[in-house]
């Protein structure tokens, strides 16, 4: 059972979000937050698989927030615009991916499976937007922990993983078996301490792995 916390200060987003998730044979909803800090107590006390986060709150915000959960959740950012200023930096602070408000009911119930499997969110072409929406704006790269850490091959594949590549696109161009390519990739996310894909890219994006311009 995928035990789910919301976070939203609308309640009736909440009570639509509830119904919706309740009504899965796999998904329950644990407790409901109305701001940040109340979702990070309620995650540490009911310790959650996902967290629904909108990222625009009173008090508190979603981005505050997510940098603050208790290690464990998967957080999936609630947006109404899908390059909400906001993003990558939810995505930098912990965040597995977004999704839009009016998403259909289906993708959500999907993308909360998905993210509570360990999986990241974000598709190849919302990777890459991401990352040339925010270049301009970008600092000097700087070294990620662990990173000296990574050999050739894992550094090569973590490069891949940041241009959006899927396992099996790696593995195609490095002339390896996807099995090969996942291993490299979970290695590169142990030694970094990430917490899923999502992670993989922003580190490869900010240490300067990635280049806007090979995109």
């Amino acid at each position: 059972m995928i035990k789910v916390l919301l976070a939203d200060d609308q309640a009736l987003v909440r009570a639509g979000f509830k119904a919706l998730l309740n009504a899965q044979p796999d998904m329950t909803v644990v407790a409901e937050a109305a701001d940040g800090a109340e979702a990070v107590r309620l995650a540490g006390e009911h310790q959650p698989d996902v967290v629904l986060m909108d990222i625009r709150m009173p008090g508190t915000d979603g981005l505050t927030a997510t940098r603050m959960m208790p290690p464990g959740p998967h957080i999936i950012i609630l947006t109404t615009f899908e390059l909400d200023e906001y993003v990558f930096e939810a995505l930098r602070g912990g965040a597995s991916g977004f999704l839009v408000k009016d998403t259909e009911p289906a993708e959500l119930i999907q993308a909360v499976r998905v993210v509570a499997a360990g999986e990241a969110l974000l598709s190849p072409s919302v990777t890459r937007r991401l990352i040339a929406e925010y270049a301009s704006r970008a600092k000097e790269p700087i070294a990620a922990d662990g990173l000296d850490q990574l050999t050739d091959r894992e550094r090569e594949v973590l490069s891949l993983v940041g241009t959006g590549m899927t396992n099996d696109e790696i593995a195609a161009k490095l002339f390896m078996s996807p099995a090969t390519a996942k291993t490299h990739v979970s290695r590169a996310m142990m030694k970094l301490h990430a917490r899923d894909r999502a992670q993989l890219v922003v580190i490869a994006y900010e240490s300067g792995l990635v280049k806007p311009g090979w995109l």
